[in-house]
């Protein structure tokens, strides 16, 4: 491991914005925060909105900059790049921005029925040979839709044409509402899409300079729904 990423995981453990659980804290167990973010971390009643993956904390940041009447959690395992996105909300004094480090498979250790009321799924692995593990399965959105508001609403954004269109025939397939799908969010100037386009992660402007078209997809999640796989890609 550099010595970078030394500093970086022991300069975050003063930071206050950020938790870091132990493995045996969470693994088949609810950790203490569970049903307690409202009161016991960020000591309002606002609503709760998750950034799953969040890399450099580009979107936690930068949503809790523009929706102060909002709370955002920054969730990844990558502790060295959370590092920029933890600190950069410490230095500007935002409070309704948190990180939190772990992995997203123990997410339903995190939060209760009902506690979170959206999800932003930036960039994340396309899975390309295991579906069921990508962040947009029916598998993933079946564990949202224990700790997610009745239609809460799932923004993804990706590169990847496979993960785009597997998610959207996910989402005819159970008969979700679907809010928006855009092929290329960078080639509408819809005014309504302004902020989904502004704020750009460090991985999606290098897909951008590679002439990726970045895609956007937006629907809602219906509580207590059973949810199925869409048909075979091939």
């Amino acid at each position: 491991m550099s010595k970078n990423k030394l500093q970086r995981f022991a300069e975050m453990k003063g930071f206050s914005n950020v938790i870091e659980p132990a493995f045996e804290e969470v693994f088949r167990k609810d950790h203490p925060y569970k049903g307690q973010w409202h009161q016991g971390v960020f000591g309002n009643g606002q609503p709760i909105v998750l950034e799953l993956g969040c890399g450099k904390g580009e979107y936690t940041v930068n949503m809790a900059r523009r929706f102060p009447e909002y709370n955002f959690i920054g969730i990844d395992i990558k502790g060295a790049r959370m590092w920029k996105g933890a600190k950069q909300a410490l230095e500007e004094g935002l409070s309704n921005a948190v990180f939190l480090r772990t992995r997203i498979d123990f997410i339903t250790s995190f939060f209760a029925p009902d506690e979170v009321d959206g999800l932003w799924i930036t960039f994340p692995d396309p899975q390309p040979k295991k579906p069921l593990k990508r962040l947009t399965s029916s598998r993933f959105l079946t564990r949202y839709q224990l700790f997610t508001r009745d239609k809460a609403p799932i923004h993804l954004k990706t590169d990847n044409p496979n993960v785009f269109g597997y998610t959207l025939a996910l989402v005819h397939a159970n008969e979700l509402p679907l809010l928006r799908a855009e092929e290329d969010i960078h080639a509408t100037s819809r005014h309504d899409l302004e902020m989904v386009r502004n704020i750009t992660t460090f991985y999606e402007k290098q897909f951008i300079e590679e002439n990726k078209s970045i895609k956007y997809l937006a629907f809602r999640l219906t509580k207590n729904q059973s949810l199925t796989e869409p048909p075979d890609e091939e």
